[in-house]
């Protein structure tokens, strides 16, 4: 039987809809550079882009959970695209935005709790796992298109250098969660294809895999090797090493605003 959820159970939250404002705002103040600090306007922008895109992430876990069987979904909420009901205070707030200040690392950090046992076939199961890093990829596609369908004349530089660092973020949120590693979605779309006693040894890491990953990307070996996977893949979408620093150096404004030459007198291998 298809499932279903009420008018009130899939009506859009006011919260989501202040977030697509401040997110319309701030891209209004980067590109019209009316703020004050550029650097803060480019760090609402990314902030509220960041949260905007981990919404439609668990949204989407949340929709095709509701097409695969789990009629709970609508009642909890997570059809709202509420960020506060995707929240954890630890996973949700202080992780993402310390891994974004120090390494320009994109964490999607919430979380929907999907009640599995009314959800049948593994194909089903895969796909709810899958849904959340695939948005990712879309939200990565679309704030790159300016690069990749090469439509930039006419593009603030701050605005462009602001796009740029948002799709790293995406981009690294997408990888880091298709690791098929406990705890991460990637591990969600290999599960249920796997033994019921391989997945009953694994299971008591599942809560300790996210803190692994992170990690292991300590190791300068293995983050260097990350970020020149994450440099080449965004060079294939025509953006830059430039393009993803300055968007980092803007973001923390904290820092002072960045003394950025001009585009028109560098060399950014465009």
């Amino acid at each position: 039987m298809a499932s279903t959820a009420t008018r009130g159970e899939a009506r859009v939250s006011p919260v989501f809809l202040a977030l697509v404002a401040i997110m319309a705002v701030s891209i209004w103040a980067v590109w019209t550079d009316f703020s004050a600090s550029p650097g803060f306007a480019v760090f609402l922008f990314v902030v509220s882009g960041w949260i905007v895109s981990l919404c439609l992430h668990e949204y989407a876990h949340a929709r095709t959970a509701l097409h695969g069987g789990d009629i709970s979904i609508g009642a909890k909420g997570y059809l709202t695209l509420n960020p506060l009901k995707y929240t954890h205070a630890l996973l949700s707030i202080v992780l993402p935005v310390i891994f974004v200040i120090m390494g320009g690392i994109g964490l999607p950090g919430g979380a929907v709790f999907i009640e599995r046992h009314r959800i049948r076939g593994r194909w089903k199961h895969s796909l709810v796992s899958a849904a959340g890093p695939l948005t990712n990829v879309l939200f990565a596609a679309v704030v790159s298109a300016p690069f990749w369908l090469d439509a930039l004349d006419g593009v603030p530089d701050n605005f462009r250098y602001a796009l740029g660092f948002l799709a790293l973020l995406q981009l690294t949120a997408a990888i880091l969660n298709f690791l098929p590693v406990p705890g991460l979605d990637g591990y969600g779309v290999i599960e249920p294809w796997l033994s019921h006693k391989l997945r009953r040894h694994v299971e008591p890491f599942a809560p300790f895999g996210l803190i692994a990953v992170f990690g292991f990307l300590w190791i300068p070996g293995v983050n260097h090797a990350f970020f020149d996977m994450i440099d080449a893949i965004l060079r294939g979408l025509g953006v830059t090493e430039w393009d993803t620093y300055w968007g980092q150096e803007l973001f923390r404004f904290w820092q002072g605003t960045p003394d950025i030459p001009p585009l028109t007198s560098v060399d950014v291998g465009l």
